[in-house]
């Protein structure tokens, strides 16, 4: 991936795709397949500035498996691969003990 830095509070995420297989093994097709709301971040602006100026520090990390709305951030492509680029604020909560 090419290096990207994003500015203020916005998070690069990489979609985690799920599961082809139902957990009984019926495949999905790809028409019936809904875009993932799970994601990694791979990287992380240095945060929003508050009313006084100062720099508040963003909640998630690199490395982070997050949840965020179907309809939050903007799809990119850098280096070739697919990304969304989100403000803090679209995400929902960050997934604990994820291997």
């Amino acid at each position: 991936m090419s290096k990207f830095r994003p500015l203020q509070d916005r998070v690069v995420l990489r979609r985690i795709t799920p599961a082809d297989k139902t957990a009984g093994g019926i495949i999905i097709p790809d028409t019936a397949k809904e875009k993932p709301v799970e994601a990694v971040v791979v990287a992380v602006g240095p945060g929003a500035r508050d009313e006084r100026g100062q720099v508040v520090p963003l909640s998630v990390r690199a490395g982070d498996h997050v949840l965020f709305g179907k309809w939050s951030g903007t799809e990119v492509s850098i280096g070739g691969e697919d990304l969304l680029i989100a403000k803090e604020s679209d995400l929902f909560g960050i997934l604990e003990n994820v291997s």
